[in-house]
């Protein structure tokens, strides 16, 4: 696939604790790590995002007395899934994973920093309406097509993915370089969202 200045690769929470061992572990999501790198030695333009909680965030099961990670609850913005303590600021579970090897990348997105919300896409906070100014970034240096891969398929991918669309981009995922969390069976819901949405799925 020939790529140019209009393509843009957005690697999405390839963290210590969305890897095995961390707090909120994918399965396997260490495993794409070298097929991010492939990919992204492919890309002139990269950009990557990171969560980024503050301590006591509301999404975390542990600011909420007597609920358990992965219960709902409903927040001021609709349903939020309660998950447990990760990606804290400037710990080292919030830190990218070692083995992540893109010197090259231009801008690092950090979301989920504002207490009281949950940010799952690259674009938007959880109430769908708080931009994180990606789009306004990408469309001022001309990007037109969005590869997307990173952790976790269901979650953070599906949303940036989704949210991408809407903003008025080409958007493709690898789903070879992502892995998904599949919470009842949240990660085949995922995909047919993601087709649904106009979203190329690519397996490289």
């Amino acid at each position: 696939m020939k790529r140019d200045d209009r393509d843009v690769l957005l690697i999405i929470d390839v963290q210590n604790d969305f890897c095995p061992g961390g707090a909120l572990a994918v399965p396997q999501g260490d495993a794409i790590v070298p097929a991010v790198n492939r990919l992204a030695a492919e890309f002139a333009h990269v950009v990557l995002t990171q969560d980024w909680h503050p301590r006591g965030h509301a999404s975390f099961a542990s600011s909420h007395p007597g609920k358990q990670p992965f219960e709902t609850i409903a927040l001021p913005y609709g349903q939020q899934i309660l998950w447990p303590e990760h990606c804290v600021q400037g710990t080292h579970g919030a830190a990218f994973h070692a083995g992540l090897d893109v010197p090259h990348a231009e801008l690092v997105v950090r979301k989920g920093f504002r207490s009281a919300i949950d940010s799952y896409s690259a674009f938007r906070e959880n109430d769908h309406r708080t931009p994180t100014g990606l789009a306004g970034y990408l469309t001022e240096r001309g990007f037109q097509r969005i590869t997307l891969c990173g952790l976790a398929t269901d979650f953070c991918v599906l949303y940036s993915a989704i949210d991408g669309r809407e903003a008025g981009f080409e958007v493709t995922v690898v789903t070879s370089a992502c892995r998904g969390i599949d919470v009842e069976g949240s990660l085949d819901r995922a995909m047919r969202s993601m087709n649904e949405a106009g979203v190329g799925l690519l397996t490289e």
